[in-house]
């Protein structure tokens, strides 16, 4: 049983109090980055004062002793959580929690009387209630039982919670979703909408797919009539990206609005979607299926052959899809000309691919990565990993999202100028410190590449990246990662900076608002502007607080995601100890190399501490581990033979050594 170590705290005098987000690592070690400092401010366990990992928190520095600034925790300012999952432990009578994260570095005591009659060994979900005292434990309160340990569903509601999304949307919530499904569509919803009924209409999604945010229409122009007055086809086509009107339905201030911004976006797990709305209209009347009406946000565009935009059209709609494809069924049908509507994906094919090119011709970098999927059995245990494929029709549909989400940030920012509120998704530039850490690898892999103004041109990039295309090599996937990392993440923002990625001077998100609450304020927006109405900057508030939650459940949605993965593949390795496999070199630290197998991505740690053959020296710079003795050396990108020597489940790891 962990507890809390007790241990004596030396009080300094307070000089000069800070503020940051404090990050602890598994080890109980805690960094605040505060700008004015080159390094981060190390807070060693005793100086921790109850914070936790993402806290915001009030600190001071010590007087300098040593090369490392340290410093302590004088005050939580916010709570980054207070709840988490783990199994029910018990020890001379005391019941505690064992939480599942490696971040959380003392055990949470569980009063008998908090524990809602959870059994040892259950995987509990519990809030902390009280902690005042650093040198003690902290108490909590067993919110939700969710299985016992091992199991499928147990173990993904326990990701999910852990991250702060709840499997289950409150009663309200769905209680009003299932009023507003029972009312349907009636004669008034179609007022004032134009009508896309008759138009060809399709939707391109993944077969186990359930909810249709958006659809493409395609009509070709007619460039000329003949004698009997039949049109013959042009060099102009009218396409328009619809997407569900979720706005209609969810009204500012409801059950549903309240519940779908504090969710901010849905969670995807391996097995699982955890839903931002009810399935009422997530799957049903917000869902652009075929063959029934839909309402729906559009934007329309008249386009030449080219892909040069010749006229633009934003508004409400109804349309009446008439073709539900697959990903797998549109390239299909965009090879084969005997299919049906292949004209219509062969044209819209070419356009995407213009588009592409366009993005790229300005400064877009390419980023896309080869993710795997699991295949599972009845109980959720992972038996197969297939890798998803992306081909013509995945970029098609990813290109025209893309283009609505560019011309609706531009429409209404050219519009409002300065005096008005909109929601961006923006994206800043790289560090120059980051760049530089970038273009030093690189160069070790022998890539030329060169630093203009701070930043490696993303021609120089994509250049490297497309080189490696076609190559049977590992390299590809380590630049991708390198890439990502030196990046910065990309946010929502009421202050338009532009999108560095995919060089767009505008940019928001449109195009999916069942599943990103940022969407359907978007919507707000767009209809507000559209009708005439202002929003003044005294809304600034309100909006900006908006995209600051938005972006932070983007991230929880996404490490939620990354952890049920994770959670698969140390699941699927547990069954394959002491087998053999091929990898790439993923990552260099001091205490090890980490390396993903190469057909499942399924990453481990191969310890510096194993590696008997020599004494290892971390070239950070470089990403490579150098034996003193004989010169061999593991690099960032390097091929690698490993055997799965340990898994461990509850702390999601899994150990390889060297063959």
């Amino acid at each position: 049983m962990l507890y809390l170590k007790l241990m004596s705290k030396k009080t300094h005098k307070i000089t000069n109090k800070l503020e940051g987000v404090i990050s602890i690592s598994s080890k109980g070690t805690g960094y605040v980055k505060i700008d004015e400092y080159k390094e981060d401010i190390e807070i060693d366990f005793r100086h921790l004062n109850t914070s936790l990992h993402g806290d915001n928190v009030e600190i001071i520095i010590h007087p300098k002793i040593h090369d490392r600034i340290t410093g302590e925790v004088i005050k939580i300012l916010s709570r980054a959580k207070n709840g988490f999952a783990g199994v029910l432990e018990e020890e001379n009578g005391i019941l505690f929690l064992k939480p599942d994260d490696t971040k959380m570095y003392t055990d949470i005591l569980i009063p008998k009387e908090m524990s809602n009659k959870a059994k040892v060994g259950d995987k509990i979900f519990v809030k902390i209630i009280s902690w005042k005292n650093s040198e003690k434990a902290p108490e909590g309160k067993v919110i939700k039982i969710l299985g016992k340990m091992g199991n499928n569903d147990a173990e993904m509601n326990a990701i999910a919670m852990e991250k702060g999304f709840d499997s289950n949307l409150n009663e309200k919530t769905i209680k009003e979703a299932e009023k507003i499904k029972l009312n349907g569509i009636k004669e008034k919803d179609y007022y004032e909408r134009r009508d896309f009924r008759k138009t060809l209409t399709f939707t391109i999604d993944p077969s186990d797919a359930k909810d249709f945010d958006d659809a493409i229409s395609f009509r070709q122009l007619p460039s000329f009539k003949d004698k009997e007055g039949a049109e013959g086809g042009g060099d102009e086509y009218e396409i328009g990206i619809h997407i569900a009107d979720v706005s209609y339905y969810v009204k500012n201030g409801s059950e549903l609005d309240n519940e779908a911004k504090n969710r901010g976006t849905s969670v995807y797990l391996v097995d699982r979607t955890i839903s931002m709305l009810p399935e009422a209209l997530s799957n049903d009347l917000c869902s652009l299926v075929p063959n029934k009406d839909r309402l729906t946000m559009s934007a329309v565009f008249i386009i030449d052959k080219n892909a040069k935009i010749k006229s633009e059209w934003f508004g409400r709609t109804v349309i009446h899809s008439q073709k539900r494809f697959t990903y797998e069924e549109a390239e299909e049908t965009i090879k084969k000309p005997n299919y049906k509507f292949h004209k219509e994906l062969s044209i819209l094919n070419n356009l995407a691919k213009k588009l592409t090119n366009e993005r790229f011709l300005k400064g877009a970098i390419s980023l896309d990565q080869e993710e795997v999927k699991f295949v599972l059995n009845e109980k959720g245990v992972p038996i197969k990993v297939t890798k998803k494929e992306r081909g013509d029709s995945n970029r098609l549909i990813e290109e025209f999202m893309l283009l609505a989400n560019k011309k609706v940030a531009e429409k209404i920012s050219k519009g409002i100028k300065k005096e008005g509120i909109f929601v961006y998704r923006v994206h800043d530039l790289p560090s120059e410190e980051k760049m530089a850490d970038l273009a030093f690898f690189l160069r070790s892999l022998g890539h030329k590449v060169s630093l203009k103004n701070g930043i490696i041109p993303s021609s120089e990039i994509n250049k490297i990246l497309k080189d490696l295309e076609n190559a049977k090599d590992s390299a590809k996937d380590t630049i991708h990662r390198a890439v990502i990392r030196s990046m910065a993440k990309a946010i929502y923002s009421t202050k338009n900076i532009g999108h560095y990625g995919l060089a767009f001077e505008y940019y928001t998100h449109f195009t999916s608002p069942i599943r990103r609450y940022p969407d359907i304020v978007v919507h707000r927006l767009l209809t507000d502007y559209l009708s005439g109405k202002k929003i003044g900057m005294e809304k600034w508030q309100f909006y900006e607080e908006i995209s600051r939650k938005a972006s932070e459940q983007e991230k929880r949605a996404s490490d939620a995601e990354r952890s049920s993965i994770k959670y698969k593949q140390v699941e699927y390795m547990s069954s394959r100890i002491g087998k053999n496999f091929e990898g790439i070199i993923s990552g260099i630290t001091e205490w090890g190399i980490y390396v993903e197998e190469k057909e499942t991505k399924c990453e481990g740690l191969v310890k510096v501490r194993d590696m008997n053959d020599d004494f290892y020296i971390l070239n950070e710079k470089k990403m490579e581990l150098v034996g003193k003795k004989k010169h061999k050396k593991y690099q960032l990108g390097g091929k690698i033979k490993v055997k799965v020597k340990n898994v461990d489940l509850e702390r999601k790891t899994i150990d390889y050594a060297l063959i």
